[in-house]
C-alpha cells in the first residue's frame, strides 16, 4: 500500500480531533464474558505466529482469533486512528514506543492490566495508564548483505555516518518514516546521533549517496535487499538485530550461519505493545488475548515467528535465534517524551528533504 505523507499527515491532523473519554472505570470487567467466539487481531502484514500456539489459545478459551494485518505497524495505528470509536477489530497489535502517545492522547485503547504484566520489566512498561501492554522488543538496525559485500571486496561500513560515503553510493534503501515504523525508528536514531539541528543534513547526505525510500518494511526487505530472501539489488537495508536467524530458519537449505549481518553502531531501540481498542466488538475477548500473549508459550513463539525478543525474561529463545541475532550494547534512544513532543516535526522535516 502506498500513501503520500503529506496525506498522511493530514489524515493524522483528523484523526487526532477524535476524542475519547474512557478510562479505567470504563473498560470490561474481567469476569465478563466474550460477546463472541471470534476476537480480531489489528496488525500489520509481516506479523506471525504459529497456528499450534493460536489453537492452543482457542482450545483454552473457545475464541478463534481472526487476522485483520494491514500494510506496516505506522499504516496501520494510521487506519486505526481514523477509524477511532468505530475500530476494524477488538485488538491492536504492533504500535511501538515511537507512535504510542499519539494513539494514547487520541483515545485508542481502553485501559487494561493484563494478567502477568508485573512480570515485564519497568524499562518495557511506557505507559503509567496501561492503555497497552509490551509484547515484544527489538532493536532498528542496517542490515547488510554479507556475500554482496566480499565479492566487492569492500568493507562493511560501521556507523551511520559510513553511510555516506561515496563508496557505498546507491546501496542503502530505507524506509517512510511517515508509514513504517522501522523507518521512523531510524529516522530517530539520526536525530539522536546527530541532534535536532543537524539530522535534516545527514538525511541530505544520504539523499546525495542514493538512499532509497519504500513505503514498508516488505517493500524494502523483501523487495529491494539484496541479501539472503531478498530480490533486491541493495546490500544495505534497514531491518531488525533479530532478522538475520529468519535467513537461517526459512532458507530451502538452512546455512550454518546467517548470509546477513547487523550495523550494531546503527541500532535504535523498539518495544512493540498491545492494547484494547475503543469500542471494540469484543472486549472481554480482546483482554483474553491480551493474557495469552504474556503467556510463556506465546513468548517463546515470538522469536521464530516475528523474530523478536519477547519481553517475559524467563522465556526460553531458541539456540539458532541467539546464535544469528545481535544485541547491540549500547542501542541508539531518545526520551519517549522528547519523541512525543517533535516527532511530527521531525518526520515534517525530512519529508521536506527528501521532497526537494
Amino acid at each position: 500500500m502506498s500513501r503520500s505523507p503529506l496525506l498522511i499527515v493530514v489524515a493524522l491532523s483528523v484523526a487526532l480531533g477524535v476524542t475519547s473519554c474512557s478510562t479505567a472505570a470504563d473498560s470490561p470487567s474481567s469476569t465478563a464474558s466474550p460477546t463472541s467466539d471470534t476476537v480480531t487481531l489489528v496488525t500489520y502484514d509481516s506479523y506471525a505466529i504459529s497456528k499450534r500456539t493460536l489453537q492452543d489459545f482457542t482450545d483454552t478459551t473457545g475464541l478463534t482469533v481472526e487476522i485483520n494485518r494491514g500494510g506496516d505497524a505506522a499504516e496501520v495505528v494510521n487506519r486505526a486512528l481514523l477509524t477511532a470509536g468505530a475500530p476494524e477489530g477488538d485488538v491492536l497489535f504492533g504500535i511501538d514506543n515511537n507512535l504510542l502517545s499519539r494513539a494514547t492522547d487520541a483515545g485508542l485503547f481502553v485501559p487494561y492490566v493484563a494478567a502477568g504484566s508485573d512480570a515485564v520489566p519497568a524499562e518495557y512498561r511506557l505507559d503509567p495508564e496501561n492503555n497497552v501492554t509490551p509484547i515484544d522488543v527489538g532493536d532498528v538496525c542496517v542490515n547488510y548483505d554479507k556475500e554482496w559485500f566480499t565479492d566487492k571486496q569492500l568493507p562493511v561500513p560501521q556507523t551511520l555516518t559510513d553511510l555516506t560515503d561515496p563508496r557505498y553510493r546507491d546501496q542503502l534503501v530505507v524506509q517512510n518514516p511517515a508509514t513504517s515504523t522501522p523507518g521512523l525508528a531510524f529516522l530517530l536514531a539520526s536525530v539522536s546521533e546527530f541532534g535536532a539541528d543537524g539530522y535534516q543534513d545527514y538525511w541530505r547526505r544520504l539523499k546525495e549517496n542514493g538512499v532509497e525510500v519504500e513505503n514498508s518494511w516488505d517493500a524494502a526487505y523483501e523487495r529491494r535487499f539484496s541479501g539472503g530472501s531478498g530480490a533486491g539489488d541493495r546490500p544495505l537495508v534497514v531491518s531488525y538485530a533479530s532478522s538475520p536467524p529468519a535467513e537461517v530458519v526459512f532458507a530451502e537449505k538452512p546455512p550454518r550461519t546467517a548470509p546477513t549481518g547487523v550495523l550494531v553502531d546503527t541500532c535504535y531501540r523498539q518495544i512493540e505493545f498491545a492494547g484494547v481498542l475503543t469500542n471494540a466488538p469484543n472486549p472481554v475477548g480482546g483482554q483474553e488475548l491480551i493474557d495469552f500473549m504474556l503467556t510463556r508459550e506465546y513468548q517463546e513463539d515470538l522469536p521464530l515467528n516475528n523474530f523478536v525478543f519477547p519481553v517475559l525474561p524467563d522465556a526460553e529463545l531458541p539456540d539458532v535465534f541467539t546464535e544469528n541475532s545481535e544485541v547491540p550494547a549500547e542501542p541508539l534512544s531518545l526520551p519517549p517524551a522528547e519523541v512525543a513532543a517533535n516527532r511530527d516535526a521531525w518526520v515534517s522535516g525530512w519529508t521536506d528533504v527528501m521532497a526537494r
